[in-house]
């Protein structure tokens, strides 16, 4: 049958049998705001007077609530809003159980990247994301099939592990890698910082070592 309502599972199945199924979606005056065909796997969203929409929710949100959405797909202005911060891509690691979000890491053999452990070190890759608060908003080369791969963050804000004894950062200082394994430090040598740059401090710390918020990008 074209249409099939199974109220043991709670399902509906329309098409099949040589007919496409369709589902349309009007307003109160009959024009069409959501249609999902079948038969060339297409949705429309909107249009006739209405922007389209389309909210994906965490299991912990309300559904309800546009502003708890992780993934916002707004037709109006043709945005993609991510809840989430940086831009990160999965890179395959030497230690992963050493490597925790935050850790600066450069190029080790192969191209697998370790913990970085050298003050200006020019094979910086940038710092393992997922460190606070701040989770990637894009993270490319997933391979669901390895387990020695970790997000590294190529932009956007990250959390990222810093040593001020080598100098106090201040907010807008350039960062480098530190001798401190997995950290960063204020890049006070403008010649050596040359290719080892991580980024720029977004918080203070003014000695010792801690977690601070940092704008990547690499140069």
């Amino acid at each position: 049958m074209p249409v099939t309502i199974d109220q043991s599972s709670s399902n509906i199945f329309a098409g099949g049998d040589g007919s496409d199924g369709d589902l349309v979606l009007r307003n109160g005056t009959g024009q069409n705001r959501i249609r999902l065909d079948a038969n060339g796997a297409n949705g429309w969203f909107g249009g006739n007077g209405e922007e389209g929409n389309i909210w994906l929710f965490a299991s912990s949100s309300d559904n309800a609530t546009g502003s708890q959405a992780t993934i916002h797909l707004n037709g109006g202005t043709g945005d993609i809003i991510l809840q989430n911060a940086d831009c990160a891509e999965d890179f395959p690691v030497e230690d992963p159980e050493l490597l925790e979000p935050g850790t600066v890491v450069a190029i080790g053999k192969e191209a697998r990247l370790r913990i970085s452990e050298s003050a200006y070190n020019k094979r910086v890759a940038g710092v393992i994301a997922g460190a606070g608060d701040l989770k990637p908003g894009i993270i490319l080369g997933r391979n669901s099939n390895t387990n020695k791969q970790l997000p590294v963050a190529l932009m956007g804000r990250v959390y990222c592990k810093v040593d001020a004894n080598h100098g106090a950062i201040e907010v807008g200082d350039l960062l480098t890698t530190s001798s401190t394994p997995g950290h960063a430090m204020k890049a006070s040598d403008p010649l050596r910082s040359f290719g080892a740059v991580i980024g720029k401090a977004l918080s203070d710390l003014k000695s010792g070592t801690g977690l601070i918020p940092v704008l990547v990008a690499l140069q």
